[in-house]
This record gives C-alpha cells, structure tokens and sequence, in this order.
C-alpha cells in the first residue's frame, strides 16, 4: 500500500512542470531526443543523489545549516539565470539548425556526445537545494512503521527515480513526434525564448525564497 501510494505521488511530482522539465524539453528540441535523454540521466543521477543523502542523513545538514542552504539557493539561481539568458541569446541569433543534433548542445556550445547534457542536468538538479528539502520531507512519509528506514529510503530513491524516467522518456517521446511543427526555425525561437523566460523567472524565484 506505501509503495503504491508512493508511485501515485512520485507520477505527480513529475508531472509538474519546473526546472527539470524545462531543462530536459530545451535540450530535446534543441538537438534530439538523445540529448533529452542524457539531461534526463543527469537530473535522475541529482534526485538519486539527494535521495540517497536523505537516506543517510546527509541531507539533514543541508537543511539544518542557514549558511549552506544559501550559498547553494543563490549557486543554484545563478545557475539558471545565466542558462536563461543563453537561451534569450541563441533565440535572437536564430534557434540552431536540425543538423547540428550531429553534436549535443549545451547552453549555447556544442560539444561531441551527450556529456554536456547530462552534466546539465545534473548540474541544475544538485545546485537546487530545494531538492534536498523535498526528498528530506517527501521520502520519510511512504515509510511503513517498523521498517528499516535507510534502506526504505535508499529503495524510495530508486523507484522515485525509475517513475521519472519513464514520465520524462514518453515526454522526449511525444516531442520528438512533433518536431516536424516544433523543428521550424520560428517555432524554435519562440521556444528558446519561452524557456529562457521560464528559467529566469525560476531563478529568480529561487533567489528571492527563503526556506
């Protein structure tokens, strides 16, 4: 019953549209749906991350230290600020054309294979300690009394993770379907703007929050 109840919620945490989603769309539209896919690693490797440091207690620090949960909100706004406005950037030149999937890009630079992406995801995933506070406070509920608690939440993490690949691989799925529309030139800079707009405006948010 916990671990069904878990999946249900874990499906509506991805659902939700926000930094990771923002990331791992952009990177698909901009150089194919194995980019997507190696942002999408990259991010699950952060929630893995973060889920297994909530399992051990390392994420509590995080969390109980005002300094350090500063320094990695204002790191992490930093961080999506500068990808925004990459992104407002290449939209004025002009969104790159289908062709260069031959190489993934990343914030503006093409680099051979798919490193870049995943280290963007992964990158955005850890410099968010919202994250570290969401697994912190989300994990420990689907623990069933009497239960190890380390290994449930170890165990947590991995399903947590296997829910957003799949909800991320259909979603890579169903834009690579459209990319005929979403592909034309106008139409990717329109995208490119929308999400730079998006990701400044999220770290912004994150700047700006508190706890």
């Amino acid at each position: 019953m916990y671990l069904l109840a878990f999946v249900g919620a874990c499906v509506l945490v991805a659902m939700a549209p926000g930094v990771s989603t923002a990331i791992i769309l952009r990177q698909t539209l901009r150089a194919g749906r194995g980019s997507g896919m190696a942002a999408t690693l990259g991010n699950e490797t952060g929630i893995l991350l973060w889920g297994l440091a909530a399992a051990f207690g390392l994420s509590a620090l995080l969390v109980a230290s005002q300094l350090a949960y500063d320094v990695m909100r204002v790191a992490g706004a930093v961080v999506l600020i500068v990808m925004g406005a990459q992104a407002l950037w290449q939209a004025r030149k002009g969104a790159p054309s289908a062709d260069g999937a031959a190489g993934a890009e990343v914030e503006g630079a093409v680099v051979p294979g798919r490193r870049g992406p995943y280290l963007a995801g992964l990158g955005t995933c850890l410099a968010n300690p919202k994250a570290a506070v969401f697994a912190m406070s989300f994990l420990p509920q689907f623990v069933a009394p009497g239960q190890d608690v380390p290994v449930t939440l170890a165990t947590l993490a991995v399903v947590w993770v296997l829910v957003d690949l799949a909800w991320y691989g259909l979603l890579i799925w169903m834009v690579a379907k459209a990319k005929a529309v979403l592909g034309r030139p106008a139409v990717r800079r329109r995208l490119e703007q929308i999400s730079g707009v998006v990701l400044i405006g999220l770290g912004v948010r994150l700047a700006v929050e508190s706890r």
